[in-house]
């Protein structure tokens, strides 16, 4: 039985700029800006929400099935899958596109100005389910092109697959309707605090509307921790009341948010695999966020499974059954 990835393969440019962009940008101009910034610090760093559920879920010796779009520039990335163990036998090559691509500048004072090329996940739908003939045990549908998102949340719900929906940042293509189709009848739906606040807006339902429609509700608060609630049916999720409070680890050191939340997703998917209580996912994801976020960069936890199971029995004073 496979776990199956759907999301973004993204590349991340990131420059630093030696000033602040205030210096260089005239208040009375702003409506005729043309500005350039010289920025001699420059990093490439791979990401892409599918990719980095991908490589944490490696860390917790698993082989997930990562099904996604990339462009004629995926080679360097592609070596970096291979030397991490991250199969891409149903990552799709588009030759006439690249990969997508987002360029980050940011300032002394902790600005940025953020491009994103969506490239190749525009396309994503263009590698379906129906390609994938190895027998999948359950499925996450994270961030990636809108058209993409719905059919494979369409499709792993036809099938009978335990389907995690995560729309993250790409919740703000959505509709109302749209969004209430995407989560009815999903197995987990899982977001963090401002965009559980998003999908109460969009949908206008409340909680419990929302909890009706699908097997578990997973809000993540960052230092916070995170809760469950059940919803319509169980989904390995043992609880007293109607939400369960996760409590944070507290990481060695904070050196970089980037991916925590798709480094807490390989938790919950590890739970279903492995028929967890869905309260020992969240647990082992708040410890692979606090494991991430000491780390620069979105694919970065260096561990094994052996050392995870370590940790979360010194964090919780409990194994990871």
């Amino acid at each position: 039985m496979s776990v199956l990835v759907t999301g973004s393969i993204a590349i991340d440019q990131i420059m630093v700029f030696p000033d602040k962009f205030q210096n260089h940008i005239l208040p009375d101009k702003i409506h005729t800006l043309n500005v350039a910034f010289m920025v001699p610090e420059l990093k490439r760093v791979w990401g892409g929400t599918g990719a980095n559920i991908s490589y944490n879920l490696r860390c917790l010796d698993l082989d997930p099935i990562l099904l996604g779009t990339v462009g004629h520039d995926f080679g360097a990335y592609a070596d970096w899958m291979d030397q991490h163990g991250v199969r891409r036998d149903h990552i799709r090559v588009l030759e006439d596109c690249f990969t997508a691509q987002c360029f980050i500048t940011t300032d002394l004072e902790n600005n940025q100005i953020t491009s994103f090329h969506s490239g190749a996940m525009d396309r994503a739908h263009e590698a379906p389910l129906d390609g994938v003939e190895s027998e999948i045990r359950v499925g996450i549908v994270a961030p990636n092109g809108k058209r993409a998102m719905i059919e494979h949340a369409t499709a792993l719900k036809q099938r009978g697959i335990a389907c995690v929906v995560d729309p993250g940042q790409g919740l703000p293509m959505f509709d109302g309707p749209e969004l209430i189709s995407l989560l009815d009848g999903a197995s987990v739906y899982v977001v963090n605090d401002y965009e559980w606040a998003l999908t109460l807006e969009k949908t206008g339902l409340d909680e419990d509307g929302v909890a009706s429609r699908v097997g578990a509700l997973v809000v993540t608060r960052g230092e916070q921790g995170s809760w469950l609630r059940r919803g319509a049916h169980e989904v390995g999720v043992r609880m007293d009341g109607d939400r369960d409070e996760i409590p944070t680890v507290t990481p060695d050191r904070v050196v970089d948010p980037t991916g925590c939340g798709d480094a807490f997703r390989s938790g919950i998917l590890y739970a279903l695999l492995n028929d967890l209580p869905l309260e020992q996912g969240a647990r082992l994801g708040n410890l692979m966020g606090s494991l991430k976020v000491a780390q620069p960069g979105p694919q970065s936890i260096e561990t094994d499974l052996a050392a995870i199971r370590e940790r979360f029995a010194r964090a919780y004073e409990r194994p990871l059954d």
